[in-house]
This record gives C-alpha cells, sequence and structure tokens, in this order.
C-alpha cells in the first residue's frame, strides 16, 4: 500500500488561510488535493461501546500541536474525535481548539480532555485528602471556558495508575453528578501504568464508560494488557489506544525511526480497539496516519518492522514500577523514563520539563550515589538515561518553549 502522496505543506497554504475560519476551498476539492488516488478518502469506523458513539479507527491526539490550520485539515479530512487536557502546553492546547471548534458544529467532532487528580502520589498511588470530589467539579469549568463549550464528550481522570484512584469514590461521584449537569457526556481514565489492572477496576465501575490506555507492540506485557481489553470492551466499555507509537524512535539518536503505519496497524488488528490518538505534529503525519484505513492489514515488511522493533532497546518504557525498589532513594524513574521519550522521542522538551517539575526531580538527581542499584525490567541502562534528561532540570523554561 506504498503511495505518496503530492500534497505537501506549501501546497496546503495555497488552499488554506492559518488564522481565518472558513478559509478553506470547498471540502471534495480538498480531499482530492490531499488523497490523490481517490475522491474520497476511506473512512473505517468503530462504535465506541456503550457510548454509541461511532468514530474513524484514527483519531488526533493534539497534545504536541499548536497549530490550528493542522487541527482545520484533520476536520475537513474525516477526523472527528481530537484529545487534549488541562496541562497540555499550560492549558494553550484547550485554548487553539475552543477557538478551532467554535467555528466548526458542534455535532461534527467531539472532545476528550483530562484532569490530574489532586493530592494522589504518582510514585506510590496513596491518595490523600485533597482528593475530593468538589477538585473535580471545580477543575471541569477551567476547561470548558477554555474550550469555549458547554459540554465535553469525553472526560478522563489523567494518568491513573491503580485500581485505588480508579475507584475513589470522591471522584466517580463527582463525575455521576457532572453527567447529571451536562458538563460531560462519558467518563473514563487515562492509564499508562497497570494497565490491566485500571483496566479491569473501569470494567467493574458503574459510572466509567471508556478508557485511554496506552498499548502498542514495544510493551513487555502487551498481553496482559489485551486480554484486559478484550474483557472490557465485553463490557460495553469504549477502548481509545495511546502511545501507539512506542516513542516514535527506537533509539535516542533517532536514526530508527517507529513505522509509524506498521504501529497503527499492529494495535488496530485488535478489533476491541476502537480507536487510536496517534500524536500528529505535522500534515505529512495526518495524512500518513489517516491512509492507513485504506487497508488495514499489515504487508510482510510491516510485519517484520514490528518484529525486529521488539528486540530492541527502544525509548518506550512499561511503566511497570519495578525500578522504584531497587533505587536507592527511590526515585520515580519510570516517570523520569517517560520524560526521557517525551525528549528523545518526540523532541517534545517543555512536555518533557514539567513532568520533570512536577515529580521535583532536580539536574544530577543521582549525584549522591556511587552507583546505581535500579534495576529495569527491559534492560535498560537506568543511569545513563537519568544522566541525560535530568539535565534539563536546570534549562530555563522559556528556552523550551
Amino acid at each position: 500500500m506504498e503511495h505518496k502522496h503530492e500534497f505537501n505543506r506549501r501546497d496546503f497554504l495555497k488552499v488554506s488561510a492559518t488564522g481565518t475560519a472558513g478559509a478553506f476551498v470547498p471540502l471534495p476539492v480538498w480531499k482530492e488535493k490531499i488523497l490523490s488516488r481517490k475522491k474520497e478518502p476511506v473512512v473505517v469506523k468503530r462504535k465506541l461501546g456503550k457510548t454509541g458513539l461511532e468514530l474513524p479507527v484514527v483519531s488526533m491526539g493534539v497534545m504536541r500541536s499548536d497549530s490550528a490550520a493542522l487541527v482545520k485539515a484533520a476536520l475537513d479530512m474525516g477526523i472527528q474525535h481530537f484529545d487534549t487536557a488541562q496541562g497540555y502546553q499550560d492549558g494553550k492546547n484547550e485554548i487553539m481548539l475552543g477557538e478551532v471548534f467554535k467555528a466548526y458544529p458542534r455535532s461534527s467532532f467531539t472532545v476528550a480532555t483530562k484532569i490530574h487528580p489532586q493530592d494522589v502520589d504518582r510514585r506510590t498511588g496513596v491518595i490523600g485528602a485533597g482528593a475530593t470530589k468538589e477538585s473535580i467539579l471545580t477543575s471541569i469549568d477551567t476547561s470548558l471556558q477554555r474550550l469555549q463549550m458547554d459540554f465535553v464528550d469525553i472526560l478522563y481522570i489523567h494518568g491513573v495508575g491503580t485500581r485505588e484512584v480508579a475507584l475513589h469514590p470522591p471522584f466517580l461521584e463527582a463525575l455521576a453528578i457532572l453527567k447529571q449537569q451536562g458538563k460531560i457526556r462519558f467518563a473514563g481514565v487515562s492509564t499508562h501504568r497497570n494497565e490491566p489492572e485500571v483496566i479491569g477496576a473501569v470494567t467493574e465501575s458503574e459510572v466509567y464508560d471508556v478508557v485511554l490506555t496506552a498499548f502498542n507492540f514495544a510493551q513487555g506485557h502487551r498481553d496482559q494488557i489485551q486480554e484486559a481489553i478484550v474483557l472490557a470492551a465485553g463490557k460495553g466499555i469504549g477502548i481509545i489506544a495511546m502511545k501507539t507509537m512506542a516513542g516514535g524512535f527506537l533509539d535516542k539518536e533517532r536514526t530508527k525511526p517507529v513505522d509509524c503505519k506498521a504501529a497503527l496497524k499492529w494495535v488496530l488488528l485488535d478489533p476491541n480497539v476502537h480507536t487510536t490518538i496517534p500524536g500528529i505534529v505535522s500534515f505529512d503525519q495526518l495524512i500518513e496516519n489517516f491512509s492507513i484505513m485504506e487497508n488495514l492489514g499489515m504487508t510482510d515488511e510491516e510485519k517484520a518492522h514490528i518484529e525486529e522493533g521488539r528486540l530492541e532497546s527502544c525509548l518506550y518504557c512499561d511503566q511497570c514500577g519495578r525500578c522504584i525498589a531497587s533505587c536507592k532513594r527511590h526515585l520515580p524513574v519510570n516517570e523520569i523514563m517517560r520524560a526521557y521519550m517525551y525528549a528523545y522521542g518526540y523532541r517534545q522538551y517543555e512536555q518533557a520539563y514539567t513532568l520533570l517539575k512536577e515529580l521535583g526531580i532536580p539536574e544530577n538527581a543521582c549525584r549522591e550515589c556511587d552507583h546505581c542499584t535500579a534495576i529495569c525490567a527491559r534492560g535498560y541502562d537506568v543511569a545513563e538515561r537519568m544522566a541525560d534528561i535530568t539535565r534539563l532540570s536546570s534549562v530555563p523554561k522559556d528556552f523550551l518553549i
């Protein structure tokens, strides 16, 4: 299914104005330019569990994008679901989306945002007294104001890593109230740690409708995640996959890129995955990701790439947390490795910097240790990666924007 589109960013700018709503040429002409082999793009849709939403299997993760023109292109191409969060780009991500969406009928797209639960220890998962119902009820208004909307389609409790946090009664009560108030249509959690446990908790709950889970070919526990996905989907839970590109590159030097099409197709081989939210930051990525729907079957070359990628020491961390117990200082090594992936895989230095600051990780966090005792289940050189990424903590944030 190899073919190249002759439509590049320069062509796009000729037919659109980046800051003016409604400045696109008529949609059929635009699509014909984008997908030169077809008058209309192929769009494969799946129903998002019991929500009843029917979405293309490729949606847009907006976290790393600040381009209104790119979001408009995605909308006009046929992408319907957009994923953001309160913390992305210090709130500017939601603001940008709000400016774009106000020019489109509300029924023409769905949007999900996320709220980090307050007073939940990201290292241990211990829930503090500040993890209240009110903390969720008041936070949603910030997102609605930025998005210029009366409601969001999905609200996630963000970064859930334990069953206890997923089923914390005040959170469940708050989500139920927000549904009654009409501020959210559906509720869910996002998880990239202990995914099988969290997905299982979501399945048991009577409040959650959707789970956004890390799922990719490089995960060491992908079989366990897939088993949990099957059970959840069978109970009507909508399944959305993130981190599908496993860090984007297999090496820090970025000489071994992940085959994006192969990675997406591998995830979507499971019919219980209803849609995916690959992070899209360029017009080429938008076209490439969307085009997989022309043929979801994997070629022999794509299968070989996936198999070879599993043998590599890639940038993706399973977030299993086993390294924490073996670290003398009990640092949140798994979370720091996520910052490493943001920086070296995605070149999202601001996101990596923000995560390190949230964790309170200083430069040279390991300086008090004469040797590293942290053991990685995947065999990564923890000391080397820690030294590389914690340097970012000393860089002024203004240099990263």
